[in-house]
């Protein structure tokens, strides 16, 4: 009895031990994607209907869907010696068929059919190649190096597909700086007879100094960054016949400066459909092209804003029906799947109600049932789905509240769904696509579990006229005590295409919030207007006035912590960076009286000098818009500068330019307003790698010293 009294005692204290080990500022940076980063599934992927691969001690390995059986499917030592290489470890790879594996390394490709154990072709690209994109019925892949296209083969034979780059021409890289959802400037074509390619012509944009301090002496290293209201590029999309060498350029027209996005091939490799936008991005085309003379064949729909239109999805054709496919567009306000023939006319919408589809994740054989991945239980979950197509009646197969993420196996019987919550880091679940089955393939272990962590809170609030609900996170400090009174740093960013607060592990708290938990603060976060998954209203409410309502929905989340006892209403501070470095000036600026300090990094202070893509979208044209500039123009909030502001920015930030901070800080200057500023040398937008460390203990300390 006193022996097992004693082990109890131990356990206890050991407990009591592993839970007091405090988060040091290098654990919340650096390990936060590092050693404090969860375990998971590499290589994760579907081989064939009934089985699934990953990557297990140093080898491919296939499990059975059905049974559950494993089997080693080739080893690290195997691969070496089939393709006569030295991989230290398993490279990137994926499922052709069943037998055969494309490997992928250092500019190197491998079709390996493992059941014969050799390798069926290689292809090595030179050095310099970027953006390559592979075909694997052709067996070749495209490629840039500079700003030509070439197309590597089989064979050994290479192909120069254009030789106009350089001097402001750009052939086979992405456009509209990746707006638009666009990842990419290659497209092979089904079959692979034909390279489509994006063309850009940037030589009418003005080159913006950057500058390289670190050489022996500086040297002028400028970008083409074509800011709001100014000239933009012209793109246009080539389509190169692999047989005949030759190029066709689709005749898309005038004016020059429309958005070319969302490029998709028929499945007979006859036409290529694309979403095409003006400049105002206020109405968009659907568009169909004959592949061999370039002409328009027609306009299958349109779609036109008050605000803005922003296709994001290329279509998906039926692999039942080549002639209808389906369109993921938020076109009744919430991101819904509709079904179209290839006359344009709308077959049937699919789904539908005040919930948004995240992702298309496929169809069944007969393409009766679609599994999707959306939000309609709640904006802060993403959870998957199966989509009756005639009824439109949904039934949720991730049962477990979280942030779920699908891959449906190719006969459509299984889901591999990988997923985290709160408490959960990570976790594979396969279910059945009939919702019947489920087990758990996968779980990593919590790496912050012997870690002393505040209390991590959800919050719901109102927009202040009621109208919409805000969602909030907030950390207590370590060693809590309602009885006293705590300092405040909101971390804000705020803007489009963005979810700060979701219901993923620890509701998606960046590590550096629970380190200044445990230096005594209380960390908030909230999501305001203009934020993603909640709607088009939602998020276009801040068009043409970017700050405003954001900065009223920041104050309703402030409302709430000064309505609580133990919050010290004269220590609150803001930091964000980017789109979050505008968030956190228009806070201590318009504030003053609230925010006793606020760190901006890489800070747009005017949206006039943001690139057009992005920055016409959400405000115009400055000629179109001057209340709406103004208003958003921090300069103009200079006078009201209390307490303590720190400025941080890159100084090769092709982003958001260093000149926004420079504007700022003249302003400052001519006001007479103290204000503090370090730049991080070498370092783009964002500051990575070891230095990141650096940045956030500058920005910590900043805090420890004045709040």
């Amino acid at each position: 009895m006193r022996r097992s009294i004693v082990i109890l005692f131990l356990f206890v204290q050991a407990f009591a031990f592993a839970q007091t080990k405090q988060m040091s500022l290098e654990d919340a940076v650096y390990g936060r994607y590092t050693y404090l980063y969860p375990e998971s599934m590499t290589g994760l992927q579907w081989m064939d209907d009934e089985h699934f691969s990953f990557v297990e001690d140093k080898s491919i390995v296939a499990e059975s869907a059905k049974t559950g059986e494993k089997d080693t499917v080739v080893s690290l030592d195997e691969l070496n010696e089939i393709a006569g290489t030295k991989f230290k470890s398993i490279p990137s790879y994926s499922w052709l068929c069943e037998t055969d594996l494309l490997l992928s390394s250092a500019n190197k490709y491998w079709v390996v059919d493992i059941d014969q154990k050799h390798v069926e072709f290689q292809i090595e690209l030179p050095n310099g190649a970027e953006n390559a994109n592979f075909s694997e019925e052709a067996r070749f892949v495209a490629f840039t190096q500079k700003d030509d296209l070439y197309v590597a083969f089989a064979d050994g034979t290479t192909k120069q597909i254009t030789n106009d780059g350089g001097n402001g021409i750009v052939n086979g890289q992405t456009v509209h700086r990746n707006e638009f959802g666009i990842s990419g400037g290659i497209f092979n074509s089904p079959e692979g007879n034909f390279v489509a390619f994006y063309r850009k012509d940037e030589s009418m944009v003005k080159d913006y100094p950057l500058v390289d301090f670190m050489a022996r002496e500086a040297e002028y290293t400028p970008v083409k960054y074509p800011m709001a209201g100014m000239e933009s590029h012209h793109v246009t999309l080539g389509v190169y016949n692999i047989e005949t060498g030759k190029t066709t350029f689709l005749k898309t027209g005038e004016p020059l400066d429309h958005f070319l996005t969302n490029v998709a091939w028929s499945p007979d490799e006859k036409t290529i459909y694309m979403a095409e936008l003006n400049r105002e991005q206020n109405h968009m085309q659907l568009n169909c092209y004959d592949v061999t003379t370039g002409d328009k064949v027609k306009t299958l729909f349109e779609e036109t804003s008050d605000s803005y239109v922003e296709p994001l999805y290329p279509i998906q054709f039926s692999k039942v029906n080549p002639n209808e496919f389906y369109y993921l567009s938020r076109r009744d306000g919430w991101f819904h799947v509709y079904k179209y023939n290839t006359d344009g006319e709308l077959v049937q919408k699919i789904t539908k109600g005040e919930w948004e589809v995240t992702k298309m994740l496929g169809f069944d054989a007969n393409e009766k049932s679609l599994f999707i991945e959306a939000t309609i239980d709640d904006p802060l979950q993403n959870n998957i789905y199966k989509v009756d197509v005639k009824s439109g009646k949904t039934v949720r197969l991730s049962l477990e509240t979280g942030v779920h993420g699908g891959t449906l196996s190719p006969d459509a019987t299984y889901l591999l769904d990988s997923w985290s919550a709160k408490e959960v880091a990570g976790k594979v679940d396969l279910i059945s696509a009939n919702g019947k089955d489920k087990r758990t393939i996968f779980e990593s272990g919590d790496p912050i579990k012997d870690y002393q962590l505040g209390e991590n809170r959800l919050v719901s609030l109102k927009t202040k006229d009621g109208k919409y609900d805000l969602h909030g996170r907030f950390i207590l400090p370590v060693d809590f005590d309602p009885a006293k009174k705590y300092p405040v740093v909101v971390y804000v960013y705020g803007g489009p295409h963005s979810q700060l607060v979701t219901k993923g592990w620890h509701n998606q708290a960046r590590w550096w919030q629970y380190y200044m938990a445990s230096q005594g603060y209380i960390a908030f976060t909230l999501d305001n207007r203009g934020t993603s998954n909640r709607g088009r209203a939602f998020e276009t409410a801040i068009h043409r006035n970017l700050g405003i309502l954001a900065t009223e929905d920041q104050m309703q989340g402030v409302e709430y912590l000064l309505s609580l006892p133990y919050v010290d209403a004269n220590r609150i501070g803001v930091h964000g960076w980017s789109y979050g470095g505008f968030m956190t000036l228009n806070l201590k600026l318009k504030h003053p009286e609230i925010f006793k300090v606020a760190v901006a990094g890489g800070p747009v202070v005017d949206w006039s000098m943001y690139e057009i893509m992005y920055g016409e979208r959400y405000m115009d044209m400055p000629q179109e818009n001057p209340e709406g500039y103004k208003k958003s123009d921090m300069t103009n909030y200079v006078e009201n500068l209390e307490g303590k502001l720190m400025l941080i920015h890159g100084v090769q930030d092709e982003t958001v330019v260093m000149q926004h901070s420079m504007k700022f800080l003249r302003e400052c200057v001519k006001q007479n307003k103290q204000v503090d500023f370090f730049a991080y040398p070498v370092h783009p937008h964002n500051v990575r790698g070891k230095d990141r460390v650096h940045l956030m203990e500058k920005v910590s300390q900043y805090f420890f010293e004045n709040l």
